[in-house]
This record gives C-alpha cells, structure tokens and sequence, in this order.
C-alpha cells in the first residue's frame, strides 16, 4: 500500500494542475484520461489497435527471435564461423530499426508484412548476441561429459548446450519481446497506419490530448503486462533468482 501513495499524489497534483491551467491541446487532467479510455474501449479501437501491434509484434517477435537464437548458437559453438561473421554481425547490429523503414516499405509496401520484418530486424540482434554469449559460456567439462559420452554434435547441442544456456536465453527473449513491442508502435507511428502507433498519431492530430495521453498510457499498461507474465514464466521456469 506504502508503494501507491505517490502515485496516487502525484495523480492528484496532476489533476489540479490541469485543470488550474484550463484548457490545452496538449494535455488533459487524468479524469478527463480515463474517460477517453473506457470511450474507446467502448467504441472498440482501443481493442482493435491494441490488436494490430501485438499481432505485428509478436509475429516479428517469433521470426526475429529463431533466426538470432539459431545463428547465435551457431556463432557460440563454432570459433571458425563466429570469426567469420563478426564483422557482418557488427555492421548491421548497430543500424537503428527505424532506417530500415524506407527500404522495407518500398519491398513490402504498407501492412503487416512492414511491420513484422521491421520488428524482425530489431528483434534478431538480443537474441543473437546473448545466446552466443551463453553458448560460449556453457561450462567447459560439459562438453567434455558428451564427448566422453559420445553424443553427436545435434545431441550435444540439444542434451547439454541448450539446457545449461536457457536461463540467458531466455533473458535475451524477454530484451527482445520488449523491444519488439517499441518498435512496432514506432513503426505505426511513423508509417503503417495501424495499431497503437497510428492509434496515439489519430488522436494527436485531432486535437484530443485525453484521447492522446489514454492511448499512451495504455501502451505503457500493455509492455509492463507483458514484461511481467515473461517473468512469472521465468521464476516458474528457472526459479526466483534467476527472474530478478
């Protein structure tokens, strides 16, 4: 209870605030807020852009994820190739997703297919790079036991590699769900006039700071959810520790 009280103060200075400074395009007292928001739940666009960017963002969250856990893997259990592909790796893990935008939109027009290669992109690179980390961390005597054990190279990988790396692989994922669900609603944003992105630029151009700062507060809402029910699978998974 201790943990609400200066939310609920400073939810209440900005309520006077708002009102003290009277009417604004820009913001709007919380009560006018919430208002807005149980207005387009009712009306139903809440729900449905909410909709579109999950279905974008897991989508590109799925398809970005297995290409950087495979080549992550890969780059973990061979020195030959991680040497290889370091400096491919390098080159492009640093471009922004956004710069992506022009030439993804000329390949694949506006839609869900944008949407997903972009968050694709951005989601390949937390994956890759915590699970080579992992893979080249996993304890040496290990792989020892499976040699001694004469386990082929798929069976290692899947009986002693993947089990003694899942815990940083699955904190890779959750970097990668989050950063999923950013650049999906930046991408709406910026182009694909659709979901929560589109949703927040709708209400902005439309004068409706209510409306605006709802939406806004909603995507907050939905990446805190998110980012707790990945949690809770990981303390059930790998226990309490491993979740903080």
């Amino acid at each position: 209870m201790k943990g609400l009280v200066l939310p609920i103060l400073l939810i209440a200075l900005a309520e006077i605030g708002a009102r003290a400074h009277g009417d604004s395009d820009s913001i709007a007292p919380p009560s006018q807020i919430v208002a807005a928001f149980f207005e387009a739940l009712g009306d139903g666009s809440l729900l449905t852009a909410t909709r579109d960017t999950l279905i974008a963002a897991f989508a590109g969250l799925a398809i970005g994820a297995s290409i950087g856990l495979a080549v992550g893997l890969a780059l973990g259990l061979s020195r030959v190739l991680d040497r290889l592909l370091e400096l491919p790796v390098e080159l492009f893990r640093p471009i922004p997703s956004v710069a992506v935008i022009p030439v993804a939109l000329v390949a694949l027009g506006f839609g869900y297919r944008l949407e997903i290669a972009i968050v694709a992109f951005a989601s390949v690179w937390p994956m890759l790079i915590f699970s080579r980390a992992a893979v080249a961390g996993v304890e040496p005597r290990l792989l020892e036991v499976a040699r001694a054990l004469r386990l082929g190279p798929w069976r290692t990988v899947l009986k002693i590699v993947i089990p003694a790396a899942l815990p940083s692989i699955f904190i890779a994922f959750r970097l990668a769900a989050g950063v999923a669900l950013i650049v999906a609603v930046t991408v709406e944003i910026a182009v694909n006039p659709q979901g929560l992105g589109a949703a927040l630029m709708t209400a902005g151009q439309a004068l409706r700071p209510d409306l605006t700062l709802a939406f806004l507060v909603w995507v907050g809402i939905v990446g805190f959810a998110l980012n707790q029910i990945l949690l809770l699978l990981q303390a059930r998974l790998f226990g309490k520790e491993a979740a903080s």
